[in-house]
């Protein structure tokens, strides 16, 4: 019990430090106490200038951390698979292509594009699902199958980029990398669907646990096997399609957040969801404040620095894959 309690209040103060040293460094750089007296006062006009440009890309960058966190945590429990995650089975990447289809055709329905991008998202999961099945979900297809689904997708997304069109290209760059034109419009939607995925998240964690189980053993526990998986599916498809529509595609965050948090608060999704949420945020922050200021005023996207961190991870993760979910 400590190592959970431990866990937790360290994942809150990483992500609170690293919330105020993004805030705080940049190209306009202001102390934490400037920065939290200009907030309040508003007499600061750098502090302003904080407020209107990077606040909102910290936040969106938390937000969708913890969206696509989450949305691994549901996939592996619905997979019994270590190895799902929305980005790498090609989820994420589906829900990117009816983003930058919805942005180039139908500019006027942005609001609406996390909820239109989950039409992208729920195909490419049914695909995986369907071409995966074959007396059960095994983890190496789910894979494989996953890697052609998301080729697939993305091979779409950047078929627009030949299409002649600046403002085509302009749509996918951002729909595909990088958190720096964001706005507190951005935010708002981010918090409208993304914490409404991860409270039906948080809702569905007895399901999640059982889940754990042979499907004889739920059955008889008196769970709905197939419409729990279903269920669930959709949050998670919710989840990864609000993250892409508006912070761009990013993989390996479903893979590596969820494995060491179970490491560390173990497999309680009543716990894991909520610190899966919390360590999703600080790595993705994390990782866009280093692109950011590595290399500046150059930037590196997060999702650059995700993929450097998650390829060798997967690596691991195949070596083990051996090991079944849950057992």
């Amino acid at each position: 019990m400590n190592k959970k309690i431990w866990s937790i209040w360290g994942v809150i103060v990483l992500l609170i430090a690293v919330f105020i040293y993004s805030a705080c460094t940049g190209s306009i750089k202001v102390s934490w106490i400037e920065l939290i007296q200009g907030l309040f006062t508003g007499t600061n006009k750098q502090v302003e200038v904080i407020r209107d440009l990077r606040l909102p890309r910290i936040i969106v960058s938390s937000l969708v951390g913890a969206a696509l966190a989450v949305s691994g945590v549901l996939l592996q429990a619905v997979m019994r698979s270590s190895l799902a995650d929305a980005g790498v089975i090609g989820i994420s990447s589906g829900a990117g292509f009816v983003s930058i289809l919805v942005i180039s055709i139908f500019p006027n329905l942005f609001f609406w594009m996390p909820l239109l991008a989950c039409v992208g998202g729920a195909l490419a999961c049914f695909l995986v699902y369907t071409f995966a099945w074959k007396s059960g979900l095994n983890p190496i297809r789910i894979l494989l199958v996953g890697i052609a689904i998301n080729a697939t997708f993305s091979g779409l997304g950047q078929s627009f980029n030949y299409r002649g069109s600046y403002a085509v290209t302009s749509i996918n760059q951002a729909v595909t990398s990088i958190f720096t034109m964001k706005n507190w419009g951005d935010v708002r939607i981010m918090l409208i669907y993304g914490l409404i995925g991860l409270l039906l998240a948080w809702l569905t964690s007895p399901w999640c646990n059982v889940l754990g189980l042979q499907d004889k053993s739920a059955q008889s526990v008196g769970l709905h096997v197939s419409r729990a998986r279903l269920l669930i599916s959709m949050i998670a498809v919710l989840l990864a399609a609000v993250a892409t529509a508006i912070g761009g595609l990013i993989v390996f965050v479903g893979l590596l957040v969820p494995h060491i948090a179970r490491l560390l608060v173990g497999s309680n999704h009543k716990i894991l969801i909520p610190f899966s949420a919390l360590a999703g945020a600080l790595l993705i922050l994390s990782a866009d404040t280093l692109g950011r200021t590595v290399l500046a005023p150059a930037e590196i996207p997060a999702s650059i620095i995700m993929t450097v961190i998650g390829g060798p991870f997967l690596i691991f993760l195949l070596r083990k894959s051996e090991r079944v979910y849950g057992r």
